[in-house]
C-alpha cells in the first residue's frame, strides 16, 4: 500500500474491495442517484448499470482520501477501458468538500496514469453534476464526445479528456 501526504489528507492505494472504498461508491450513489430521476427512462433499462459497472479485473488503481483520523474523504479509481485509462468514480464526501480532495484524487490518477506511460485520461460525468465538470475543466480537462458504453446507453454524458505530458 502506497501513501501520499497533502496537506490536510492521505492518499492510499487500496484494492477495488476495500470496504472503505466500497462503502465510499456506495455513498456516492445514495447522492448521485436522485439527480438523475427522470432521465433513467430515456434509456433502455438496466444499460446505465451496465455502462457504469467496473469490473474489477480492469481496474489499474484504486485511491483513497483519507483525513488525520483515518476517516475516508474520498475515492478515485482508474479503468483500463478499451487500452484508454478512464477516471471512475470519483467521489468527495459532502463533508470534506472544498479541501482540495477531488483535486488531489484526480492529482494521484494522473500521477499513476502517467507512470504507468499512458498518453491520457479520460473520464465520463453526468449533467447534472456542474461540480464534477467544474473540477474536471480546472484541472485542464477537455470535452470530446462521448464514448462506448455511454454515448448509447447514457445519452447525457459529458465525456472529457486530459493530455498527459
Amino acid at each position: 500500500m502506497t501513501a501520499r501526504l497533502h496537506p490536510t489528507i492521505t492518499l492510499i492505494s487500496v484494492e477495488w474491495d476495500d470496504p472503505r472504498a466500497i462503502e465510499l461508491r456506495r455513498v456516492m450513489d445514495v447522492e448521485i442517484m436522485p439527480r438523475y430521476e427522470g432521465r433513467i427512462t430515456e434509456t433502455v433499462p438496466g444499460e446505465i448499470d451496465a455502462a457504469l459497472a467496473v469490473n474489477p479485473d480492469y481496474v489499474r488503481a484504486t485511491v483513497l482520501a483519507l483525513d488525520a483520523d483515518g476517516t475516508p474523504l474520498g475515492h478515485a479509481a482508474l479503468k483500463d477501458i478499451c487500452g484508454d485509462w478512464e477516471a471512475k468514480r470519483v467521489m468527495v464526501t459532502i463533508a470534506a468538500r472544498g479541501r482540495g480532495v477531488g483535486r488531489a484524487l484526480m492529482n494521484e490518477l494522473e500521477a499513476i496514469a502517467r507512470a504507468a506511460g499512458r498518453p491520457r485520461l479520460i473520464l465520463q460525468t453526468g449533467d447534472r453534476q456542474p461540480d464534477a465538470v467544474h473540477l474536471y475543466e480546472t484541472l485542464g480537462y477537455t470535452p470530446i464526445p462521448a464514448y462506448e458504453p455511454y454515448a448509447t446507453a447514457i445519452p447525457f454524458s459529458l465525456c472529457f479528456e486530459k493530455v498527459l505530458n
